[in-house]
């Protein structure tokens, strides 16, 4: 089976504490809301301690126009995207030797947050000595579910081309998506959950020889995967795109879809797999918040334990969209798990959409 060989991940270069986003958004939104202090304890409650942007929190001030956003866009994703290849394909923590770039045979990139064309990859080769006949595969509008989504195709490409290695970049700045003229709640809450966040990881087809190429013992082998589309439900997540740019649609009602909607979809997948939820040792988990990995544990009956490491991510940088679950994965794969260990990968994105893999150490 595919497997997931090398993994990095990069902070963008402003680390924002909560409570400095907490006088932000007070600022901001108290002209808007007479209860807006039980309004902002939805910074509190998510637990999150401090988030990385692309810009100081200053930046966010005064009013910018999407034009400026989305060129901010492009130059931060190239520059660390580019970062995120390089650490990727030269980590001292997963790799024997360096993985030549000439040697990748498919760049997948995901993203939801700005708009390129030519896209952030085709950007990152002209700077690195990629192959010119290196296939690109750029992914937009996945949101939340775009990493384990970005994941899922490259498995299935190595399915393909069984010799590939293949690269997975995602890169989401959600801060420059924010819309200073916005008082919605959708908005206040967004600006006390999202953050910038930018990782890579490199599969492997079943016929390149990884004991070659890898330093660890064991590794995540992806077994199977599945992509789920909910009926109806286009108003949960996602954009509302208008003339300055990008305004969040974040329904209320996601953890409860979550309680309610994800038990029999994961159950279905692990039938078809031969494998019980009580067979999964380690939980992959993207999370989107406080509220949807406490779903995850009441849905699917697992103990917190089991998201120890996805709150953690959660906590130290915030949801950084489809990133975030290659900063989960990176986490267990610095663990050292024994051969044979499952784990389940799950991330939820606009649709209302779910991505599931199973992945064997290995």
């Amino acid at each position: 089976m595919p497997t997931i060989i090398s993994i990095a991940d990069v902070h963008p270069p402003y680390e924002i504490k909560q409570d400095k986003a907490i006088a932000f958004a007070r600022e901001l939104f108290s002209e808007s809301y007479k209860d807006i202090e039980r309004l902002l304890k939805a910074f509190p409650n998510g637990q999150i301690e401090k988030r990385y942007f692309v810009k100081d929190i200053d930046w966010f001030e005064t009013d910018r126009s999407f034009e400026e956003r989305n060129d901010i866009y492009i130059e931060s994703a190239v520059t660390l995207g580019k970062e995120a290849v390089q650490k990727c394909l030269n980590s001292k923590e997963f790799l024997k030797n360096n993985i030549p770039y000439q040697d990748i045979d498919a760049f997948f990139f995901i993203s939801t947050t700005g708009f390129a064309t030519p896209s952030i990859e085709a950007r990152i080769m002209n700077q690195l000595p990629f192959s010119s006949h290196t296939k690109r595969i750029p992914i937009w509008g996945l949101g939340c579910a775009g990493g384990a989504a970005g994941l899922s195709r490259a498995f299935e490409y190595c399915l393909a081309f069984p010799t590939a290695k293949v690269l997975v970049l995602s890169v989401e700045l959600c801060s420059l998506t924010f819309q200073r003229n916005d008082r919605s709640k959708s908005n206040l809450i967004g600006t006390s959950l999202f953050s910038d966040g930018v990782a890579c990881a490199l599969v492997c087809g079943d016929q390149v020889d990884i004991n070659e190429l890898r330093k660890t013992d064991t590794s995540p082998h992806i077994l199977a995967t599945q992509s789920t589309l909910m009926p109806d439900s286009l108003d949960v997540m996602g954009w509302d795109v208008k003339n300055n740019g990008l305004f969040v649609i974040f329904s209320r009602d996601i953890p409860h879809i979550i309680e309610d909607w994800l038990k029999p979809n994961v159950s279905e997948f692990l039938i078809e797999q031969n494998v019980k939820i009580e067979q999964i040792d380690y939980f992959i988990a993207h999370p989107g918040g406080k509220k949807v990995l406490d779903a995850y544990e009441k849905s699917l009956g697992i103990p917190k334990s089991m998201n120890n490491l996805s709150f953690e991510v959660l906590k130290q940088n915030g949801n950084m969209s489809s990133a975030t679950i290659f900063y989960v994965l990176k986490a267990h794969m610095e663990l050292d798990i024994q051969k044979g260990a499952l784990g389940l990968g799950a991330s939820l994105g606009p649709g209302f959409s779910s991505e599931l893999l199973l992945m064997r150490w290995a």
